[in-house]
C-alpha cells in the first residue's frame, strides 16, 4: 500500500545533490543570499538541485518567513515525477518565522510563528481553478529553501505549544484529514472510521478521530505498526497481507454494520474493499492513489445513503478550525524521522522506501 509509481531514482537525485552544493557544503551562506532546493533536469527525470539566490524581499502585502522546517508528502515523489514540475521549488508543507512584513501587511507582525497554507491563495469558500492553481510545491514554488515569500493570506498562526517541526507537518496531510472528516464528512462523536496505512493523512485521520470521540479502524502490511496505531488510540486493526479480504475483517470489528467513514487514499487496489465495509449513510473521501487512481466508481457498491467526495486538501478556513481543534486537545503530530536540510535526497529516498509512520520532516538550522 506504500507503493509510489512513476518516482525518480532517488540515488541519482543524491548524487545530483553533491555534485550541486560539494561535500564540505556551508552550513550557511551570506546574509544576501539563501539556499533554496529546486526541481532540474537530469539523466533519468527532475532532480533535486541546490542552488543559491538573492535573498527574497517582501512586496506589498507579503510576508517574508524563514522557513525553520519542512514536511514531505507523498505527492512530493508525484511532483519529481513530472516534467512540468521543472525549475520549481518543491515541497507544500513547511513552518517558520516572520523575519519581514511588506507594505499593507495586517495579519503578521515580525517574529510570528507560521505555517504556508497548502494553496497560496485559497482562503475559503467554493474552490476556483485559480485557487487550485496556487499549489505549493506544483503550481507555484514551495517551501523547500531557508527563506520563502508568501502574500499574508497563504499563511496561518501556528498553535504556540507546537514546535516548528510538528507545526511543519499539518499544511497538507492534517488538513486533508481534517477537510475529509469534519468539514465534507460531518464526523461526530461515535461515529466508525476507516484508515487506510499508517502514512501522514491516515495518522492524522486516526488522531483527529480519536479526539472527537470516534472509533478508528486502520490497516497495515505492519503489525509492529498496527501495534502503535492501538497505541494512538485505534479500536480495531487489520493486517491486510494476513487477511488480503480484509474488508470482511472491518465489517467484524462493526458488528456488520459498517464504518460511517473512509479515508480513501490508495486507490484502485482498495477502494472497491472499502465500499463493501461502508455502512448506510456513510461517506467515503477520495483522497489519494498511492496504487493509481481508481479508473471508475463502482456506483453499484455504494450502500444506500451514502456519499462520496473528491479531497484536495483544503482552505485557509479549514486549516485555522483544525488548529482551534488542535490546540484545545493539545494533539501533537507523528514525526516519524528528521533530516537535515543537506540530507532533503535521503529524505525522499525515505518516503520512496514505505518504512515511515506518520510524517518525515526536514529541519534547517537557526
Amino acid at each position: 500500500m506504500n507503493s509510489v509509481k512513476g518516482a525518480s531514482s532517488i540515488q541519482i537525485i543524491a548524487a545530483v545533490l553533491l555534485l550541486s552544493i560539494g561535500a564540505a557544503a556551508p552550513a550557511t551562506v551570506s546574509a544576501q543570499t539563501i539556499r533554496q532546493y529546486v526541481l532540474e533536469p537530469g539523466s533519468d527525470g527532475l532532480q533535486l538541485n541546490v542552488r543559491e539566490v538573492d535573498q527574497p524581499v517582501p512586496a506589498e502585502g507579503e510576508v517574508l518567513v524563514r522557513v525553520r522546517a519542512v514536511s514531505l508528502n507523498h505527492r512530493d515523489l508525484y511532483v519529481l515525477a513530472r516534467p512540468g514540475s521543472r525549475g520549481r521549488v518543491p515541497i507544500s508543507d513547511g513552518a517558520g518565522e516572520v523575519i519581514a512584513v511588506g507594505q499593507g501587511v495586517s495579519r503578521f507582525d515580525v517574529g510570528d510563528r507560521v505555517a504556508g497554507t497548502f494553496f497560496a491563495d485559497w482562503t475559503g469558500g467554493q474552490r476556483t481553478a485559480e485557487a487550485m492553481a496556487t499549489a505549493r510545491g506544483g503550481g507555484v514554488d514551495g517551501m523547500l529553501a531557508e527563506m520563502v515569500l508568501s502574500h499574508e493570506n497563504g499563511l496561518v498562526e501556528i498553535p504556540d505549544y507546537l514546535t516548528f517541526e510538528e507545526a511543519a507537518t499539518l499544511p497538507c496531510a492534517a488538513v486533508t484529514a481534517w477537510r475529509a472528516l469534519f468539514t465534507d464528512g460531518g464526523l461526530e462523536a461515535g461515529d466508525t472510521v476507516l484508515l487506510e496505512g499508517t502514512g501522514g493523512v491516515s495518522i492524522f485521520g486516526l488522531q483527529l478521530a480519536v479526539a472527537a470521540g470516534a472509533r478508528p479502524v486502520i490497516t497495515s502490511s505492519s503489525d509492529s505498526k498496527l501495534e502503535r496505531a492501538r497505541s494512538l488510540g485505534a479500536v480495531g486493526t487489520v493486517n491486510y497481507r494476513t487477511y488480503p479480504e480484509w474488508q470482511t475483517e472491518v465489517l467484524a470489528l462493526t458488528d456488520g454494520a459498517g464504518v460511517d467513514h473512509v479515508l480513501e487514499v490508495v486507490g484502485q487496489e482498495t477502494l472497491n474493499r472499502a465500499l463493501e465495509a461502508l455502512a448506510l449513510d456513510g461517506h467515503v473521501a477520495i483522497i489519494g492513489g498511492l496504487s493509481g487512481r481508481a479508473g471508475e466508481l463502482p456506483l453499484e457498491s455504494l450502500p444506500n445513503g451514502s456519499s462520496v467526495t473528491n479531497i484536495f486538501v483544503g482552505s485557509r478556513d479549514d486549516f485555522e478550525s483544525m488548529n482551534a481543534f488542535l490546540a484545545e486537545h493539545q494533539l501533537r503530530p507523528v514525526i516519524d524521522r528528521v533530516f537535515a536540510f543537506e540530507d532533503a535526497p535521503a529524505a525522499y529516498a525515505y518516503m520512496e522506501s514505505g518504512a515511515h509512520l506518520g510524517k518525515i520532516v526536514i529541519a534547517l538550522e537557526d
